[in-house]
């Protein structure tokens, strides 16, 4: 069981879009499309959003994703309106198609539903900016943050290594996923080119190429097995090659 996603938009064709997309990079997780109207009008449908919600809700929680203003209101009126044995249903501020992915991404590694929440809105970090996402609940986390609470702060990587990127179209979404995914389940702090290893928008904007050589870094408990395995695992193409 996983955290589960619903994508709330006033178009069915976007909430299925960005479902598929999800989809490819998360498919263990229950991810469900409220788009348009019950009609099939562009809009939004309390009903269509209500039955999205108890669908993906597995008893992990569920992260609700909308677009425009309208979306927002429906979705949150659902909320309110939600039984007291729903379990939890969080609304996620974040750009809807980067925030979904991310999302699905993070429950797919078995994050539990605020570090869902987090990964979603992290999609409004612009590259460099290490301030805490919105909404973060700072005395949690996940596993890397827990294990770089416990270092002091000029510390240096316990392990390293450098491989080369060998697939084709380079270090793209899917391989970018599988990576974060494997990350997740090592206490260690992980960078990868540089990019901390729990962000996939962060690894993906690394335009990382065939043939370019990236560094893996990894500091905590399981920093010499992350490293290895993290590096296996880009120097085999993700399957890919």
């Amino acid at each position: 069981m996983t955290v589960g996603i619903v994508v709330a938009s006033h178009s069915a064709r976007i909430a299925e879009g960005i479902v598929e997309l999800a989809g490819q990079m998360a498919q263990d997780v229950a991810i469900i499309a409220a788009g348009g109207t019950d009609d099939g009008r562009v809009g939004t449908s309390f009903d269509l959003i209500e039955s999205a919600v108890a669908r993906a809700q597995s008893g992990d929680g569920v992260a609700v994703f909308t677009d425009l203003g309208s979306a927002v209101m429906t979705a949150e009126t659902v909320l309110e309106m939600l039984d007291e044995d729903a379990g939890e249903v969080r609304l996620v501020d974040a750009p809807l198609v980067e925030g979904c992915v991310a999302a699905a991404v993070a429950a797919a590694g078995g994050a539990a539903l605020g570090e869902v929440v987090a990964a979603g809105e992290s999609a409004w970090r612009r590259d460099g900016d290490a301030s805490p996402d919105p909404g973060q609940d700072s005395s949690s986390g996940t596993a890397a943050e827990r294990a770089a609470d416990a270092l002091p702060a000029d510390a240096s990587p316990n392990a390293s290594a450098r491989v080369t990127i060998v697939n084709e179209q380079g270090l793209h979404a899917r391989p970018a996923a599988q990576l974060v995914a494997a990350a997740a389940k090592f206490e260690a702090e992980i960078t990868i080119g540089g990019a901390d290893a729990d962000s996939l928008l962060r690894i993906i904007s690394l335009g990382a190429s065939q043939g370019q050589e990236i560094e893996v870094t990894a500091t905590g408990r399981d920093a010499d097995q992350a490293v290895r395995e993290l590096a296996e695992l880009i120097s085999s193409g993700f399957g890919e090659a």
